[in-house]
């Protein structure tokens, strides 16, 4: 018998998939090469979606890593047991990350037999020496035939990852980044700044002086420019990284951004239910050993009223819709909305806020200081 959770709204649900055949330099997320546990693993996602019962579900996205290293049984394993466990809804969105390099025919008309209606795909470039330089597996022309293969086994809901900021790349290489990517007629590109997280191999080389990381200044060219070649191509500007055709937003990743209440099942997989997060271990062999003995591998933390506000400001600001003040108002009072307006006004003022339709958005140069804007707005006390 299903076990239902009380959500207001259809959750998301994310299988976090940690095996990478190499790790590439700048990724934070957590993540193994230990491909050999990968059936055991998959057994343990299965056990874990048994032991948290089951939900209304709206939106699947199986992320990584590389969920494309895992094969078409433990594919199949796995979404045999999301249809045993939970109400998945008819129109449901349902993603799965793939590396272009693991993109075959074989592969795709396997993914034929499966209910994924969009794929991922981090293409990053499409100079191959600066794929090279993040120890991606693929090439440049693996990335565009992986589109097309996919094309032709009738995937028509394709996102490709970008990346810009390189050192030493100039506004010309991400300009031609940008148009062969544009060639490609995807529904949805995210388009990221290349970080220097803590703890990985890029940060290592950064500290080391090996590299030299671009100037803010760069950022905002290479930015300013994107942004622009998006409009002009007619994508949707809808998420501070995001740009998606008419109707093609990613509607699991809103899900982070619009407050909706989320699942997530694997090592190092979140949960969010309105009122608390949780977090599964970072942990392969932890998170498989706790699961085997029925242990839920996770800690859960409650959200006071001002961790959710924080939140609230820090997702749905991001979003082209932004804050709703309405919203602010029916959930934390009137009191918060002038809260909320005073510590806007210096932004308001210098133009990095706007007002408009009642919602309290992010303009253009405003998008450039989101984290000052951010951190001015959220409440400490």
């Amino acid at each position: 018998m299903k076990k239902w959770t009380t959500f207001a709204c259809m959750a998301g649900l994310y299988i976090h998939i940690p095996f990478c055949r190499s790790r590439c330099i700048y990724c934070g997320f957590y993540s193994t090469t230990m491909l050999d546990m990968r059936q055991r693993y998959a057994d343990a996602l299965c056990q874990e979606m048994r032991m948290r019962g089951g939900s209304a579900i709206g939106t699947i996205y199986l992320g990584g890593g590389t969920p494309s290293l895992l094969t078409g049984p433990m594919l199949h394993q796995l979404f045999d047991t999301i249809e045993d466990v939970y109400e998945v809804n008819d129109t449901a969105e349902i993603t799965m990350e793939c590396n272009p390099d693991d993109v075959s025919v074989d592969f795709a008309e396997m993914l034929r037999t499966l209910p994924i209606n969009r794929v991922s795909m981090g293409l990053q470039s499409f100079a191959d020496k600066r794929l090279q330089f993040l120890r991606r597996r693929h090439t440049s022309s693996q990335g565009r035939q992986a589109v097309e293969i996919l094309r032709q086994a009738g995937i028509g809901n394709i996102s490709i990852d970008l990346m810009f900021g390189f050192p030493g790349e100039t506004l010309e290489d991400w300009e031609y980044d940008i148009e062969q990517a544009l060639r490609l007629e995807v529904e949805h590109i995210s388009a990221y700044s290349l970080m220097y997280e803590e703890g990985t191999p890029l940060n290592e080389m950064l500290e080391r002086h090996q590299v030299s990381a671009a100037d803010d200044d760069t950022y905002i060219i290479m930015y300013e420019k994107l942004v622009e070649k998006m409009k002009e191509a007619g994508y949707e500007h809808y998420e501070i990284s995001n740009f998606a055709r008419p109707g093609y937003q990613s509607r699991h990743n809103s899900s982070y951004w619009d407050e909706t209440p989320y699942l997530g099942i694997g090592a190092a997989a979140h949960s969010y239910d309105l009122k608390s997060r949780s977090c599964n271990v970072s942990d392969l062999k932890q998170y498989i050993h706790s699961i085997e003995h029925g242990i839920m591998p996770s800690q859960r933390e409650i959200l006071s009223m001002t961790d959710r506000y924080n939140d609230m400001i820090t997702t749905r600001l991001r979003t082209s819709r932004g804050i709703s003040l309405d919203a602010v108002r029916t959930s934390y009072g009137e009191d918060m909305v002038a809260y909320l307006l005073e510590n806007a006004a210096a932004h308001l003022a210098n133009n990095w806020l706007k007002v408009e339709n009642g919602h309290l958005r992010l303009t253009l140069s405003g998008i450039m200081m989101s984290d000052t804007v951010m951190s001015d707005l959220i409440k400490t006390d």
